[in-house]
């Protein structure tokens, strides 16, 4: 065997030693299946996309759709809500993935990606694409228990299908944060704690479940600003009619800005930490 053949590498690496998009993209691929398998095995793990749209509708439209809409009313109630809920569901799972995330480092699995030729962004990105793909079939159900329900789409189904597409990009961004609280966070008990100190203000102190018009002044003026708000007004108009523009682009620019802010954050903790 010749010299030549001994020191030629095994693999050559691209002219700047970087992963190509070509393989990254085989990557996110891989690391999507390895992850869809883990659900497959772990039945369970779907329950809260399964079971959180059934009874938060349930719940919200017998509790306060009476209170809000009037006795009687509740089936106009669930033209209010199914499309705050739309904006709900987002927040809900992307709180799972930094608790995956978190949890995957405690078992090791992240040891493993370290000794691997790959981009260390796929395995972060690999996770939203499931779980997309988890808020996608809750995003479903709550439609489905949405039109048991009395829910009427006042507009077309691509404005449905666009309201469905706006929380998707939106809960999207939001998985960057839980991300990044993942790989901050000790313990994944700690990111739920932490998500839940989060989640809560940002829900209840929007339009989700009701009007803001009769909130306090201050609770008013903050909700203006919270995402959430906007989101909800968006998807609800986009289904029952009316202004779409300023409440759409408020919610994109928001999604933009979360993912420019925290997807690098989380990207760098993500590689130091491997």
């Amino acid at each position: 065997m010749s010299a030549a053949t001994i020191d030629a590498p095994v693999a050559a690496p691209t002219h700047d030693g970087r992963i190509g998009p070509r393989a990254n993209l085989r990557h996110i691929s891989a690391l999507a299946r390895r992850n869809m398998l883990q659900i497959k095995a772990d039945p369970e793990s779907m329950f809260d996309a399964v079971l959180m749209p059934v009874i938060f509708i349930l719940l919200f439209t017998y509790v306060f759709g009476g209170n809000i809409a009037g006795k009687g009313h509740e089936q106009e109630y669930v033209n209010y809500l199914v499309p705050g809920l739309m904006a709900m569901m987002g927040m809900n799972i992307a709180m799972a993935v930094g608790t995956g995330v978190n949890d995957d480092f405690k078992k090791g699995v992240m040891d493993r990606f370290r000794t691997m030729p790959i981009a260390r962004s796929s395995v972060l990105i690999a996770k939203i694409v499931v779980e997309a793909g988890r808020m996608l079939v809750a995003t479903s159900i709550l439609l489905a228990m949405g039109f048991a329900l009395g829910l009427t789409v006042h507009t077309s189904v691509l404005h449905l299908l666009a309201a469905v597409a706006l929380a998707m990009a939106f809960g999207a961004s939001l998985m960057w944060i839980f991300i990044l609280l993942g790989l901050t966070m000790k313990t994944a008990q700690a990111v739920q704690g932490v998500a839940m100190l989060v989640l809560m203000p940002l829900q209840f102190g929007s339009s989700i479940f009701a009007p803001t018009t009769k909130m306090p002044g201050w609770l008013e003026g903050f909700t203006k600003y919270n995402p959430l708000s906007n989101l909800a007004d968006a998807a609800r108009n986009l289904i029952n009619g009316g202004p779409v523009a300023h409440s759409v682009w408020m919610t994109l620019a928001w999604a933009a800005a979360i993912t420019l802010v925290t997807a690098p954050l989380a990207v760098s903790k993500f590689r130091r930490k491997t």
